[in-house]
């Protein structure tokens, strides 16, 4: 790809090298030079091999676990691209750590999320590029620009074509009342049904219980998230709709797949048939059952880079 003005260059931390490359071998160019390091009491050393004066600069990484040593990796790179003269210097985070910590909760409770943006803004970025943050209103926590891209189209195109010619026999479920408005965005993209776990506590030490708003049976479900976490409420929603609700196969579909703690071993004994998730997160492969699908992000977040460079609009991507 020859591209215009001043040259391109992709950098990336630890958290997700392989995506990295793939941005790079989209965009036709080399990730560029850089090596991140620890010394021997934990500190962390960053070293750019090649000069980016002048030039537009990107980095990749992802703050997942260990989250404090990636959001550091990714502080410590955007300051010293900043000292070494460079023209733009964009934070690509597929995943964005401490998002869920976006409001008080309770009295005394921090706002990490909106730390975590001053962090960023104040290291240097010029640009931040990102996907399904947790709540949409973290772009407003930032002072610099963010384009926020979104996962539902990557993963409506593939149950697209495992749904076919038959949407009525599926139905898009939402697995809290969190995740509404983005199953039913979802649902619509492939032209389905919605129905909606509505889950609560009646009394104190007393279970929960689940009531499906919605018919979901006799029909194939798909549990829509933009995340999966510790896999709880995933996997209680998907027993949820095949003994309550009837429902005859259950799929799940999310782009983060943070599956901490339990998470693997919850749904590997679920009655999910199929997970599939975007590789925002890099998981070891000898962490993947023959449960899981992943699916790349890199090409849209190449399109995006491109267009950025180019100075054109970014929310075209999924128009």
């Amino acid at each position: 790809m020859t591209f215009h003005g001043k040259d391109i260059k992709i950098f990336t931390c630890n958290s997700n090298i392989p995506v990295a490359k793939q941005i790079a071998q989209s965009l036709g160019i080399p990730v560029g030079k850089s090596e991140v390091t620890h010394f021997s009491d934990g500190e962390i050393a960053v070293s750019l091999h090649e000069s980016v004066r002048g030039s537009e600069c990107f980095i990749v990484q992802s703050t997942c676990a260990p989250v404090n040593d990636n959001i550091m990796e990714l502080l410590i790179m955007i300051d010293a691209m900043k000292r070494a003269s460079a023209a733009r210097i964009t934070a690509v985070i597929p995943y964005f750590g401490y998002a869920r910590q976006d409001r008080k909760a309770k009295a005394r409770d921090p706002i990490s999320a909106k730390l975590v943006a001053d962090l960023i803004t104040t290291a240097g970025a010029d640009r931040v590029l990102t996907m399904d943050l947790h709540a949409a209103q973290i772009q407003g926590f930032f002072n610099i620009p963010v384009d926020h891209l979104v996962g539902a189209p990557i993963l409506a195109n593939f149950f697209k074509k495992k749904i076919g010619n038959n949407p009525d026999d599926y139905v898009v479920v939402s697995p809290d009342l969190g995740s509404v408005t983005r199953a039913r965005n979802f649902a619509t993209r492939l032209g389905c049904p919605i129905a909606i776990i509505d889950k609560r506590r009646q009394r104190a030490n007393v279970s929960e219980v689940m009531n499906i708003i919605g018919e979901v049976k006799d029909k194939k479900v798909i549990l829509v998230d933009d995340m999966i976490d510790t896999a709880g409420t995933l996997c209680n929603a998907a027993k949820a709709v095949v003994e309550i609700g009837g429902a005859t196969e259950v799929y799940a579909g999310a782009t983060h797949a943070v599956l901490s703690g339990p998470a693997i071993d919850r749904i590997r004994d679920s009655v999910i048939k199929e997970v599939v998730l975007l590789d925002t997160i890099a998981v070891p492969d000898d962490r993947y059952l023959d449960k899981f699908t992943t699916l790349p992000v890199a090409p849209v977040f190449a399109e995006a880079i491109e267009r950025i460079y180019e100075d054109k609009p970014v929310s075209s991507i999924f128009a």
